[in-house]
């Protein structure tokens, strides 16, 4: 741990912490706010200890290991707020140490709740309003949640440390909570600040905040041209295959991208239990070119087989 400067509260801090993930939508949702707060850095955990790299960077032919990425403390205070904010997914062993770490700054200011974000993904349009959810590791912290129109997140999971964090901190007697914002499933791999801004305009009542959210907003409106685009795609394409398929000829124009986004969820999800119909699934993707949005998530499933 390195620290840049020695502070103190007048009453303890909540602590917001985020990492990277699905649409970016964490990560998005903590650095907007904090820098529309103006919080200052004060302490960095030195990520050099937990990262081994596998590859390196070329730059005019010149070669080098690339950044160590940053993983930085930030604080502002009326409201005193901690942000915690990594641009580095961490897992295993590692993942833990770095979120003990962090429980130990908040341990120093007798932080009593903390909050993380991250994307819900679901087979929906982007056009339809991002929907805010919530999982707590505490009932009562639940029912503070629903205090604000936050209602619960579906049975399931939350992969890395936006989601790891919460079942750490509770065997800390601290309170903790990931809010979540709904994406297209299809936007996984692309930033999606519609859902940051649904889960700002929760924190913002939570902590009694007045924050500019037009920035955030204008860039939403230009990554809605963007999946607009691939919907517009998907109609494109649509006409020529339910030619050939009696279900898929009844369906309303309008629920294309739907029915075919649901299509490939259920691909996603069969290919989890049999690998064999991972083919199925990369021709689906190319026949509605949709591949190259998709990839990074296809190329996951074989991580830890590549690995063995």
């Amino acid at each position: 741990m390195r620290l840049f400067e020695e502070i103190k509260f007048d009453s303890p801090p909540v602590m917001l912490a985020a990492w990277q993930g699905m649409g970016n939508v964490g990560l998005i949702t903590m650095d907007y706010l904090r820098r529309k707060t103006e919080a200052r850095p004060f302490a960095e955990i030195d990520m050099s200890h937990f990262l081994t790299p596998d590859s390196i960077v070329v730059k005019d032919g010149i070669a080098q290991f690339p950044d160590i990425p940053s993983s930085t403390f930030y604080y502002v205070q009326n409201p005193n707020i901690i942000f915690f904010e990594s641009n580095a997914q961490v897992g295993g062993r590692e993942g833990i140490t770095i979120i003990k770490t962090i429980l130990e700054m908040a341990s120093q200011f007798q932080v009593k709740r903390i909050y993380t974000s991250a994307a819900f993904a679901q087979p929906m349009s982007f056009q339809t309003e991002s929907q805010v959810l919530v999982a707590c590791n505490n009932e009562s912290l639940l029912h503070y949640m629903r205090e604000y129109g936050v209602g619960p997140m579906p049975d399931g999971f939350i992969a890395g440390l936006n989601g790891l964090l919460l079942g750490v901190a509770a065997t800390r007697q601290v309170e903790a909570a990931c809010i979540l914002g709904t994406i297209p499933s299809y936007a996984t791999a692309l930033s999606y600040p519609k859902a940051s801004i649904g889960i700002l305009k929760v924190l913002t009542q939570i902590f009694n905040l007045s924050v500019d959210l037009t920035d955030l907003e204008t860039a939403s409106t230009e990554m809605d041209q963007q999946l607009g685009a691939i919907e517009d795609r998907i109609r494109e394409f649509f006409p020529a295959m339910a030619e050939n398929n009696e279900e898929a000829s009844g369906v309303d124009q309008e629920e294309v991208p739907k029915y075919i986004m649901d299509k490939i969820e259920q691909l996603f999800d069969r290919v989890t239990k049999d690998r064999s119909v991972a083919a199925e699934l990369k021709a689906e993707l190319v026949r509605w070119n949709l591949y190259e949005l998709y990839e990074k998530r296809f190329l996951d499933l074989f991580k830890n087989e590549d690995k063995k």
